[in-house]
């Protein structure tokens, strides 16, 4: 006999968001699971569960077909010589460049797996894909050229190769945003995204719940969980979806309607426990993924390496020196250098409207830690009356951050054009000489004042790489998040930081500063 905590509440067909575990029902015996499903060699390959991905992926398809045949039109039209060796047969040529090579990049970028759902939707294995899919694509028309003596131009063919990658990653990128765009109006319902049934203890569950459940971009919707500690240890306990217990996972599944299983931390204990429910889940279309006790680490660092049959995860080192460090610090020289010339006038526009405003010094500087504790000023431009130091401490009650950082929406210290200066983050650019003088990077940690002492406990950790003018806190809230919110994204920069993510965040910064989000 099997027993279940409680089945799904709802309310007018919408479930309920916290459910008290503290009710039971009898289940009927569930049949013995099997050891999977029988295979010919012409047998189909079951269909998954989830469905969102083909249609998705057939969009796809289309718009990278027409891109490239955009493309390679629009060479042709650009450099008329192309058609060199092809005047007698202007038709076949057409034909060639605007449907067989097209064809020809789907086919490429099928085989680099650019359409696996693995990939849609979330993190840069996608667009690394896509840009190996067009190296190779370059390579086999290079080669196809050569061993054929055609005689092509190789401008046009360039052109039409470059035009082509470029569409079809701004594809990509459109696609992916009205995907999540899907996913975020779609909430609990879990459209375009993978509804889950975590398995484990409560704990684990809950945590991992909390963690996917963060993004509502990734499509990752937990309809239920499943523990396997018992149901004593649940009893009483508010969980955000249903809970059950001695369920067989199989028809839990697809009595709430999900299409993926998480096996969360410990879940597995029992030696083949894991492997007994891959073989139950075999053609029934139902995924099963494994969440392992690591969080905050970025993909590249993690590999899975099988010793014996058993898949070992192996986490390498945060990457704090070497070449790319070396490369991130002459970026950042040459960038601020560039930068301070370029914004000279802006910086006298704006000393000339702090002056008027208010009289006093144009530049702010205050102490702060930086790399590995050791304190410099920072350079800012004043937004702030002369006496805000003295008017601080009858506003210390109403801080509306729980850090170290003292942040009021509307700070009555700030006068108007220091406000503007605050929102549109101009206030920052001064730092670029910090940045100039090595104390600083463009993209980094935030940093902290110098007077609060020694940082104690895990934040310590964010003074092993330069403070930023720009960081991942940034393009993550800025001033609406949570201090322990602000300091996990810092310590996962730290961890994971690489060049390209640097670049990545450079970028986003220009989209949260225009938008002026969580800036005051």
């Amino acid at each position: 006999m099997t027993t279940s905590l409680q089945r799904p509440v709802t309310n007018g067909g919408r479930s309920r968001t916290v459910r008290h575990v503290d009710s039971f029902e009898i289940q009927p015996p569930t049949p013995p699971s099997h050891n999977g499903v029988p295979r010919s060699a012409w047998a189909r390959s079951h269909r998954r569960v989830s469905r969102w991905h083909r249609p998705y992926t057939a969009l796809l398809v289309l718009l990278d077909f027409a891109a490239a045949a955009f493309a390679s039109f629009t060479a042709i039209r650009a450099f008329d010589q192309a058609r060199a060796g092809f005047y007698n047969d202007p038709a076949w040529f057409y034909t060639l460049a605007c449907v067989l090579l097209p064809l020809g990049w789907v086919v490429i970028l099928w085989f680099n797996g650019s359409y696996d759902r693995r990939y849609l939707g979330l993190g840069p294995d996608e667009f690394k894909r896509v840009l190996r899919a067009g190296v190779a694509v370059c390579a086999t028309v290079s080669f196809l050229a050569f061993a054929t003596k055609t005689d092509l131009s190789r401008y046009s063919v360039g052109t039409a190769l470059l035009l082509a990658l470029l569409l079809i990653l701004l594809v990509r990128i459109l696609a992916r945003f009205v995907l999540h765009v899907i996913r975020r109006n779609a909430g609990r319902a879990g459209l375009a995204g993978h509804r889950m049934v975590l398995v484990g203890t409560l704990p684990e569950c809950l945590e991992v719940h909390r963690q996917v459940t963060r993004s509502p971009a990734a499509g990752l919707v937990p309809v239920a969980i499943h523990i396997t500690d018992g149901y004593a240890a649940a009893r009483g306990v508010e969980t955000p979806v249903p809970v059950y217990a001695g369920r067989d996972l199989l028809a839990l599944v697809r009595e709430v309607g999900g299409d993926t299983i998480a096996v969360c931390g410990s879940a597995s204990a029992e030696p083949g426990e894991l492997r007994r429910m891959a073989w139950q889940l075999e053609g029934s279309g139902v995924d099963l993924a494994v969440v392992p006790q690591l969080t905050d680490i970025a993909g590249p660092r993690v590999h899975i390496r099988p010793i014996e049959g058993l898949p070992l995860l192996h986490v390498e080192e945060p990457t704090l020196s070497g070449p790319a460090l070396l490369a991130k610090n002459l970026l950042d020289r040459v960038a601020a250098g560039l930068g301070l010339l370029i914004l000279l006038p802006v910086f006298l526009a704006i000393a000339i409207s702090i002056r008027i405003s208010d009289r006093g010094p144009v530049f702010f500087r205050q102490p702060r830690v930086g790399h590995e504790g050791r304190t410099f000023r920072v350079w800012k431009f004043r937004t702030m009356y002369v006496d805000a130091e003295e008017r601080l401490a009858s506003l210390v009650d109403q801080n509306e951050t729980d850090g170290m950082l003292f942040k009021m929406r509307r700070d009555p210290r700030v006068f108007p054009v220091g406000r503007f200066l605050r929102a549109s983050s101009l206030d920052e650019l001064p730092q670029l000489i910090n940045v100039l003088k090595g104390e600083m990077s463009l993209v980094g940690p935030r940093p902290l004042p110098a007077d609060d002492g020694d940082f104690l406990g895990d934040v310590r950790r964010r003074l092993l790489v330069k403070p930023g003018i720009t960081g991942l806190w940034q393009v993550s809230g800025r001033s609406d998040l949570s201090w322990d919110e602000a300091v996990r994204l810092d310590l996962y920069y730290v961890d994971n930081w690489s060049l390209a993510y640097d670049l990545s965040i450079l970028w986003r910064t220009v989209g949260v500063v225009l938008a002026r989000k969580g800036a005051y």
